[in-house]
């Protein structure tokens, strides 16, 4: 499920963008599809493997932007390899509450985004993760796992450290499995 609004968070033919913890890569493969030049990354190498087969084989079926381009690369929210200003674009979707280091990974974000550069941060509604959290502490237990919940005003007062302006924020889906993460 794609949890950033493609139709408020526009990417043009060309334009760089980061998918900062792309996971299995549903947002990175959206750009690719939209012409962006993107690059998925994430700290778990094993979840790249897959992502780079998918971005070889849309490009066979010409699934991919005319110009498109797609790499991926593994490392650390917190210490990205990237020069300043860098991308367009990034997204940043249900990844920061696995984050230990929440804040140096959105100072991060924030130094590799152009200016006037747009970003998309997705993290869970805050109810329904302490509806995860309380049915299952495997949940947030587990390597890997959520270490935090946020609220809409701390997310914000983070982003606002970090230098970003918040702009309009949604609601994408309501719970995730409890068991599953």
């Amino acid at each position: 499920m794609l949890t950033v609004d493609f139709g408020r968070f526009p990417v043009r033919s060309g334009q760089r963008v980061l998918d900062l913890g792309c996971g299995g890569g549903r947002h990175a493969f959206e750009v690719y599809r939209r012409g962006g030049n993107v690059v998925a990354f994430d700290l778990d190498p094993t979840e790249l493997g897959p992502v780079r087969d998918m971005f070889a084989a849309m490009r066979e079926a010409g699934e991919a932007g005319p110009r498109a381009e797609a790499t991926a690369v593994s490392g650390d929210a917190t210490g990205m390899p990237f020069g300043d200003r860098m991308f367009d674009r990034v997204i940043a979707a249900e990844v920061l509450e696995h984050v230990l280091d929440d804040q140096r990974a959105m100072n991060e974000l924030a130094r590799v985004l152009r200016p006037g550069g747009l970003a998309a941060i997705t993290v869970p509604s805050w109810l329904p993760e302490r509806i995860c959290w309380a049915l299952s502490t495997q949940y947030h237990e587990v390597p890997g796992g959520h270490v935090r919940i946020y609220t809409r005003v701390e997310l914000e007062a983070k982003l606002a450290r970090a230098g970003l302006h918040v702009g309009w924020h949604h609601y994408a889906h309501g719970l995730h499995s409890p068991t599953g993460g």
